[in-house]
């Protein structure tokens, strides 16, 4: 029962301003319609003097004493209209203070229901550990790209069987083409500490008994 008498209270409180805000501007309206009621009667007043003004001077007179009240009775009611209007404006401006207010009491009572839980000290030490973890990913991934894959070959033995395959190809080209070359003519020759060169007429006696003995073997076989 009490919680509800608090709640009626509260927003009665929370209507107040509104209820004020729709009290002036009647006031205002009607104020405004006398306004407009009385530069009527201030224009006839008018027209009846100048009207008067040659022909019935007393009664000229008498309008523009009535003139003259209205001006005044106009004075007053542009005045009242005037604090009515400033009255509106303050109301206005206090309840968007008031409720501007109460809209940052109720984001610094969240803010810091959030920041309940949380410590500075743990928030360093959170960034801390982010930093360190990004370190040793950064450590982990050079280690992986930097060791190489498997026993990398000795380069004098590349370079060896580079120039082996070079020479092949050098060879090929030669004997395709019909010449020798200079290497495999000098493979071909006897060394010359091992066999001795024969005399001509050595020779020539070789070649005539190689030629009597194939003459034997064809008369052998006739």
């Amino acid at each position: 029962m009490w919680s509800w008498f608090g709640g009626a209270a509260a927003q009665k409180r929370k209507e107040a301003p509104k209820n004020a805000i729709l009290a002036l501007r009647g006031q205002l309206d009607m104020l405004q319609k006398r306004e407009r009621h009385l530069e009527n009667l201030i224009s006839e007043q008018d027209t009846i003097a100048r009207k008067n003004i040659n022909s019935d001077k007393n009664a000229a007179k008498n309008a523009l004493r009535r003139k003259k009240v209205h001006e005044k009775n106009l004075e007053q009611t542009t005045a009242q209209t005037m604090q009515l209007e400033q009255q509106i404006y303050s109301i206005e401006a206090a309840n968007i203070n008031h409720e501007t207010l109460q809209a940052m009491k109720q984001a610094g009572a969240a803010m810091k229901q959030i920041h309940g839980g949380m410590k500075l000290e743990d928030v360093d030490k959170t960034m801390e550990d982010l930093q360190d973890q990004h370190a040793l990913h950064t450590e982990i991934g050079n280690a992986i790209t930097s060791v190489p894959l498997g026993e990398q070959p000795d380069e004098e033995d590349l370079e060896a069987e580079l120039e082996g395959l070079e020479q092949e190809a050098m060879d090929a080209k030669m004997l395709n083409t019909g010449s020798v070359p200079v290497g495999a003519q000098l493979d071909r020759l006897p060394a010359a500490g091992n066999t001795e060169l024969k005399q001509p007429a050595q020779a020539q006696e070789e070649d005539d008994e190689e030629a009597e003995l194939a003459k034997l073997r064809a008369e052998m076989a006739m």
